[in-house]
């Protein structure tokens, strides 16, 4: 048998961004859960299912005869859906045959929307703690990120830090609300001074609302698009995988001014051309479900949240504020423990059984804050009151003083 061909140790270099990119926490937190049979608290996917008529409709719509490619911007019944779906809560009249695309999932939909305005050299502004996909894909792009901080444990928007980053070259900006992972709601006041900027310097928003109704203690989403003077400036992006507990299916959706939507489409053509058909006849009707179901989604939300903020303020944990998400975050220094955030999740995984994610993960600028962890809460009450009993068994046997 001949010996296989020497690897030429003098092959060109593939995409420097990319390679430049380890493998995502998300992954590498996932895999230790299942070596060590930890109950996963760290990817924000429920362990439910979403409802059972979204889901049968997409069933039946498998058996209708309409299984090949959907128009480009989606079916006429999910665009029809999203456009009443914005005038219902947030009184955005949208021309669904012109306003809206429909995408692979909100991760698709951010990058369409990048590729929507960006030119190589662009500047755009990044809020971190930030989705980890946000800054790769505008260097990708070949556009500049320009990051502003916001400080734990109130998150507030730092307005001096955030009007520094505009400049002539600003493009956009990016950011998401309710923020994954803070658990922040962007306020009345912020966002009138972030629409402020966007105006001044004539750029763009680009709106990463996928947790819009995921929303707790009375506080209400507020779409920039719906501030004056910001609708044709805004891409507005929703996510049916986080609104019907339906992650799998990567259904997004993007509204934006019929000037922008053009650009928009075109950047979704090239990247994916279409989405599933039968996915988004089932999303359609889930967008046409009661006020009830809305409510009720946060509230059980909520109740899920108040379960494992209790519990982990029993447990000692510093425990901040969560407006909103799958998600809070917990500072670990009030445990004893003196090591990192990935130590500290790496820790538990192994020992206590329980996996959280390190929120260092979720900064993409040097020095980030080193103490604390995010827990998802979209679970099951046994599970969370399992994971908290872990937890708790661990912290007494003394093995979080280190």
């Amino acid at each position: 048998m001949s010996e296989a061909a020497p690897r030429n140790s003098a092959i060109r270099p593939q995409n420097s961004i990319l390679s430049g990119i380890g493998t995502t926490i998300f992954t590498v937190m996932s895999a230790l859960a299942n070596e060590h049979g930890a109950i996963n608290l760290g990817q924000g996917f429920p362990d439910y299912d979403g409802p059972d008529d979204v889901i049968d409709a997409a069933a039946a719509a498998l058996k209708d005869g309409r299984n090949q490619y959907p128009p480009l911007t989606g079916v006429p019944e999910l665009r029809q859906a999203v456009a009443n779906h914005n005038e219902r809560f947030y009184g955005i009249k949208v021309d669904p045959n012109a306003e809206v695309v429909v995408t692979s999932g909100a991760t698709e939909a951010i990058t369409a929307c990048l590729m929507a305005v960006l030119d190589p050299g662009d500047e755009v502004v990044l809020i971190e703690p930030l989705y980890d996909t946000y800054a790769p894909t505008v260097r990708l792009l070949g556009a500049v990120p320009r990051i502003v901080r916001l400080q734990p444990p109130q998150w507030d928007l730092p307005r001096a830090e955030l009007a520094a980053a505009f400049n002539p070259r600003t493009k956009a900006i990016l950011f998401n609300t309710p923020m994954n992972p803070t658990g922040k709601v962007f306020t009345e006041a912020e966002l009138a001074f972030i629409a402020e900027l966007v105006r001044k310097h004539d750029c763009y928003a680009i709106c990463d609302e996928v947790y819009e109704h995921l929303i707790f203690d009375g506080w209400k989403h507020r779409p920039l698009m719906s501030v004056p003077g910001m609708r044709e400036r805004c891409m507005r992006i929703g996510s049916a995988g986080k609104t019907f507990n339906l992650t799998g299916w990567k259904v997004g959706y993007i509204t934006c001014d019929r000037v922008l939507q053009p650009n928009v489409a075109k950047a979704h053509q090239n990247l994916t051309f279409t989405t599933a058909p039968n996915l988004q006849r089932g999303v359609a009707v889930g967008l046409a479900k009661g006020d009830e179901y809305f409510t009720g989604l946060a509230s059980a939300l909520q109740a899920k949240r108040d379960l494992m903020r209790e519990g982990l303020a029993d447990l000692g944990f510093g425990v901040l504020e969560t407006r909103g998400t799958y998600f809070i975050t917990v500072d670990v220094r009030p445990l004893g423990w003196t090591g990192d955030d990935v130590s500290f999740c790496r820790a538990i995984t192994e020992e206590a059984k329980v996996t959280a994610i390190p929120n260092s993960a979720f900064y993409a600028t040097p020095n980030a804050p080193s103490q604390y962890v995010r827990f998802a809460f979209c679970k099951n009450d046994a599970l969370l009151t399992e994971a908290l009993a872990r937890l708790r068994a661990w912290i007494q046997g003394g093995r979080a003083r280190r």
